[in-house]
């Protein structure tokens, strides 16, 4: 079994039918009591405690000198990435990580030894360095913006007690233990334990918007037992011992216990003030410390973002390592050469009476030397242009217009650049459906009581009328409920079903003070907030909250319900229960949750299931959330029994989250089905074209939901992702035997059908993976291939299918032994919804696709906390500032407002950015390898003596001078087709998917290329100016007017090169382009002629006057550049 994924889905059919008696409404008396509160624990699957031994923290309360014998964590955090001892060993591991910086620091490290560099020993240590200073520059600016808000946060101020009175100490200075004051508007200093308030029975109300991005005030209440410790003084004689659980990253868990002289009480979430929260509409409240510093869940959940590459980089660095063994390739040859020169020329033998031992001997010296001449084979400066390109690409992101949200005030956010030509590739989408697809702005709509469908606004299709039996049939307007509660027979039913939706929660009323009696309902969740507003709608208005007991109106009258018990919702039970005592004194527990879940606990004479189930299928048809709402009397004897087992298990420090699952597990059965709620989440503007157009740019759409499979189909079909000519292939199989063979027998009918049309599935070798696997055959260093399982290609010609499947079948089929068939079937269909699925399927999904389809390119996009583990498990993960909160988009690499945003960002954003990437790394190889593959030609030239033809300092300013406009230019600016052309025709999208433009192929072609080029300017200058030429003054012409002739005509045939693969010019391009040329023909005089006075650089002296007088060399520079680019100009 997968061990992730536990979810208590039953079928219809194993519905149990057991007695439970009609309700009797009661509305008389109002004793006043106190709820327990809820911990929001839905999300703890999403952050898991670490694993920690088995033990507990104890603190002493008003006790420093015991507690600082336990030497707990200090208060002080630091979220820098290096500090003083850390920062050179950290950064420099970091740079040498990378191929082409570990390749360059061996080269200035060979190059200091005598009589083996050709060039300047400080020519590529100077130009390393600037690089390598550069990013140390850019990481220390940013890590000391991250130590200044640390130190400001550190420094903060508050209240301490200190013997019977408060004072003001800095942050830093807290210590566990410590009973702090904190003020309203102030932020909490560390994770702090409620003890009491200014507010009635130690109330609090905090906002969470730092620790998860939700601004609705969240409800916090001290014990009864500390509530009246409302003055120094008092606390101070405060005596007790807290005993916790040890820290971890759980935000919505606590398991602890005080103990206040001989009395025992269970702590919980609802008495933890987690540090980054904020005191609101409280004048203050008093707190023990119990976790401090980097042990508060705050920062136990700031783990770092897991490290993404992209598919481009791990291309270039594959092909800077087939450029270092080119490399060593030609230093090997070179050095043969000149050992063979050695031993059979006899110039060397008879002249230089060079001994053969020797030449022997010198054969490795010499291909260091050669490595060292030709080391900018490996273009140095390609690792910081894509850094620049990438982060100009994510400004623009930022400042686009079409993405930004004039509503919310959202501007499109690209948090990770690094990531941006990844959208240009991008094959599967996950996407969440509520918040996401939808608006996540619910309206209660419709409900079900008594098995009689009411409605706000009836379809006239639906309205009541008289079928041919006489039998009034359709829906009800809301109105004739609230007729129907006083005359019908459901009556009482439809009093506990709206008593039950006021109750029932964990909502917050506010009263407004500009409009007195106008209330605004804080809620966790917007479908909470949207059943309390239904019920307000409906005559039952939620009104006041007290730590335990809630009060709602009715006709006039106030109703005190007491909350006894309260058993949370969270993604496994899918259901919430309270254990209430109304004023009637009768003990009732109210449920509501997912059908799935509700229906399996019914007990006898459940008269409404059968009309209940019917209209819940005709409700999810209309694309509604649905709820079932149940409730059952306890007797008092039962609620003692059960009392103790649950506040044992609230008392548990370990695994006890667990153990009121289980308790809660035994009162929750026999229930009564009183009926559903239905609530609207309409669609988001733009959602069916957006889906639409991403599934005509070959884009797999993958959603998966929470909901119910009625809705999530109707849904579905309504944003155009389902179609009416898809075959639907719907997966709800009770058994693991059984969803492997369904899969494994609809998998052979697709493959039957498939081989019917002539298509064919099996796998075959691409051009990329033979050139991939010849080098892994002799190169150890590139590993083993990875075996291909499945492809990630789309039959256009195949009837469309989509693939339905429930969470509890999902659970089976993600078991290692039936997901190969899962992964299979779903690829070969066009569309696949998941329902009713956790938070952590979610993500394993996600995994199954991103580790078993090769090749293929990821995206998850969603809204809420529940979804970030999908989003972090993806190759790219995008997150919607949305009404659940920030969390989604704080843990994402881009952030939109609307999933329509998502089409420009894929489309135009992502095809332009994987196009510039693409042209960049391959001309910053073109440039490289055009200009040292010279140097190759010269050593066949010149024996092989390692002799370089171009003076060492002019050559080391190639990459940094004279040949980094023109790629940066392409980079930030080219569009090879405008942005309206990829938004109409997004099938151009594929040529991202197929990686047509960044390839082996397309590298080596552009290799090939640069060894054209650069053998024709070689050829040609030597040819008709070599040594013996005769310059005007009567000297010979040497090689440092040769190497400067052939520099001069390298430098415009890359740079015309760029201009010819530009498909889009603006200023800058110009500016690059033309500059570049005219930066040398300034700089390189006036450097040619100062240096040698110096001296410095005095190989120049002299070659300035002969080259620029010379008409060879003014008609070289026209011809030559025309002769080698005609091919590229005519081929493009």
């Amino acid at each position: 079994m997968n061990p992730f994924a536990d979810n208590p889905f039953t079928g219809d059919d194993e519905l149990q039918q057991k007695n439970t008696p009609p309700p009797q409404s009661s509305f008389n008396s109002q004793p006043q009591v106190q709820p327990s509160a809820k911990s929001n624990t839905f999300r703890n699957m999403l952050f898991k405690a670490e694993d920690e031994p088995e033990s507990d923290r104890v603190i002493y309360l008003n006790d420093r000198i015991k507690n600082s014998e336990a030497k707990f964590l200090h208060n002080r955090i630091s979220t820098a990435k290096y500090n003083i001892a850390t920062f050179i060993p950290k950064f420099l591991f970091e740079q040498f990580s990378k191929y082409a910086n570990l390749f360059f620091l061996f080269t200035a490290v060979i190059q200091q030894i005598g009589n083996i560099s050709p060039t300047n020993k400080l020519g590529t240590a100077i130009p390393l360095s600037i690089v390598i200073l550069a990013s140390g520059v850019k990481e220390l600016i940013e890590d000391f913006r991250r130590h200044k808000q640390d130190a400001d946060v550190n420094a903060r101020k508050v209240k301490v007690l200190a013997g019977s009175e408060f004072i003001e100490k800095k942050w830093r200075e807290v210590v566990v233990g410590d009973i702090v004051r904190i003020e309203n508007g102030n932020f909490f200093p560390a994770d702090v334990v409620l003890l009491s308030s200014s507010e009635p029975d130690a109330l609090a109300y905090i906002e969470t918007s730092n620790l998860d991005g939700e601004t609705n005030l969240k409800i916090r209440q001290g014990l009864p037992e500390t509530a009246n410790y409302l003055t120094p003084h008092d606390v101070s004689r405060l005596e007790g011992v807290i005993k916790s659980e040890l820290p971890n990253n759980s935000l919505y868990t606590f398991e602890a216990t005080l103990r206040l002289k001989e009395k025992e009480l269970a702590l919980e979430p609802t008495q933890l003030l987690l540090r980054g929260a904020q005191l609101r509409n409280t004048r203050w409240c008093y707190g023990v410390v119990v976790f401090t510093g980097h042990e508060t869940k705050l920062m136990r959940n700031s783990t770092a973002t897991p490290i993404k590459r992209t598919k481009v980089e791990r291309q270039v660095n594959q092909q800077i390592m087939y450029l270092f063994f080119v490399l060593l390739g030609m230093s090997v040859i070179c050095s043969f050469g000149y050992l063979n020169r050695q031993l059979t020329q006899p110039f060397e033998k008879e002249i230089l009476l060079q001994p053969t031992q020797e030449a022997t001997l010198n054969f490795f010296s010499n291909i260091l030397t050669f490595i060292i001449l030709f080391n900018n084979l490996i273009p140095l400066s390609l690792i910081v242009t894509m850094e620049m390109v990438k982060y100009f690409i994510g400004m623009l992101i930022n400042n686009d217009l079409d993405m930004y949200h004039a509503e919310t005030d959202t501007p499109a956010t690209a948090r990770m650049s690094s990531l941006v030509e990844e959208l240009g590739q991008i094959d599967y989408i996950f996407s969440d459906k509520t918040g996401t697809l939808t608006c996540n702005v619910m309206d209660f709509r419709c409900c079900i009581i008594g098995g009689i469908p009411y409605a706000e606004v009836v379809p006239e299709d639906k309205k009541a009328r008289k079928d041919e039996t006489g039998k009034e049939v359709g829906w009800y307007s809301t109105k004739r409920m609230l007729e129907n509660r006083k005359t019908h027979a459901t009556g009482p039913y439809i009093d506990e079903f709206l008593t039950l939706l006021a109750v029932c929660h964990t909502v917050i009323p506010e009263m407004s003070e500009d409009e007195p009696g106008k209330i605004t309902y804080q809620a966790a969740s917007p479908d909470e907030g949207a059943l309390v507003k239904g019920a307000a709608g409906l005559g039952f208005v939620f009104t006041t909250r007290r730590p335990r007991s809630v009060t709602f109106t009715n006709d006039g009258k106030e109703f005190e319900y007491e909350i006894l018990n309260i058993c949370e919702f969270n993604s496994t039970r899918k259901r919430m229960s309270a254990v209430v005592r109304g004023p009637d004194g009768k003990i009732k527990l109210y449920v509501k949750g997912a059908d799935t879940v509700i229906l399996e606990r019914l007990g006898g004479r459940n008269m409404f299931v059968d009309d209940t189930l019917q209209l819940l299928e005709d409700y999810a048809s209309e694309g509604l959330r649905t709820l079932c709402i149940a409730y059952r009397e306890i007797p008092a004897a039962e609620y003692a029994e059960w009392s103790k087992i649950y506040d044992k298990a609230a008392t548990t420090i370990s695994n006890r989250q667990n153990e009121l699952d289980a308790a809660a597990e035994l009162i929750e059965k026999d229930l009564f089905l009183l009926g559903a709620t239905a609530i609207e989440d309409k669609l988001q503007d733009g959602v069916p074209d957006t889906i639409h157009t991403l599934a005509e740019a070959g884009i797999k759409l993958w959603v998966l939901t929470g909901d119910r499979q009625e809705t999530a189909i109707n849904i579905g079909y309504s944003c155009k992702l389902i179609t009416e000519e898809m075959t639907l292939i719907i997966v709800n199989e009770p058994s693991h035997w059984e969803t492997k063979d369904y899969l494994e027998k609809k998998l052979v009918m697709v493959k039957q059908a498939m081989a019917g049309i002539g298509k064919n599935i099996e796998e075959e070798e691409t051009w990329d993976e033979k050139i991939g696997k010849i080098f892994s055959r002799y190169v150890p260093l590139f590993g083993k291939k990875k075996k291909r399982k499945f492809k990630k290609e789309t039959y256009p010609d195949v009837e469309p299918l989509a693939l339905i499947i429930d969470g509890r079948t999902l659970d089976f089929a993600l078991e290692p032994d039936i997901s190969g068939t899962f992964l299979e079937l779903a690829t070969l269909c066009k569309s696949v919804v998941c329902c009713r699925v956790s938070p952590l399927q979610k993500a394993l999904v996600v995994k199954l696709v991103k580790k078993n389809i090769d090749d293929s390119i990821t995206l998850a996009i969603g809204d809420g906390a529940n979804d970030v583990g999908m989003i972090q498990a993806a190759h790219v993960g995008v997150g919607i500032s949305g009404m659940e909160g920030l969390q989604a988009a704080r843990s994402a690499d881009f952030a939109i407002a609307q999933f329509r945003f998502l089409r420009k960002l894929l489309l135009v954003h992502g095809g332009w950015s994987y196009s510039r990437l693409s042209k960049v790394i391959l001309y910053s190889f073109y440039k490289n390898i055009t200009m040292y593959l010279i140097q190759l030609w010269f050593a066949f030239n010149n024996g092989f003596s390692g002799q370089t033809l171009f003076e060492s300092w002019i050559l080391a300013s190639y990459n940094v001078v004279f040949a980094v406009f023109q790629p940066i230019a392409i980079g930030i600016f080219d569009q090879f087709v405008s942005a309206r052309m990829l938004d109409r025709y997004p099938q151009l999208y594929t040529i991202g998917q197929k990686s047509e433009f960044y390839n082996d192929r397309a590298f080596w072609a552009w290799i090939l290329n640069s060894f054209f080029h650069s053998l024709l300017m070689f050829i040609f200058f030597t040819t008709i100016y070599g040594d013996s030429t005769i310059l005007p003054d009567g000297r010979n012409a040497n090689l440092w007017l040769l190497g400067s002739m052939v520099y001069t005509t390298d430098v415009i045939v890359i740079t015309l090169k760029a201009g010819i693969i530009s498909d889009h010019f603006v200023k800058f391009t110009y500016i690059a382009i033309l500059g570049s040329v005219a930066l040398w023909f300034v700089v390189f005089p006036i450097y040619a002629t100062v240096a040698p006075m110096i001296p410095f650089s005095e190989e120049l002296n002299g070659v300035v006057a002969p080259m620029f007088t010379s008409a060879v060399f003014w008609t070289s520079i026209l011809l030559v550049p025309i002769t080698a680019l005609i091919r590229d100009f005519a081929w493009k």
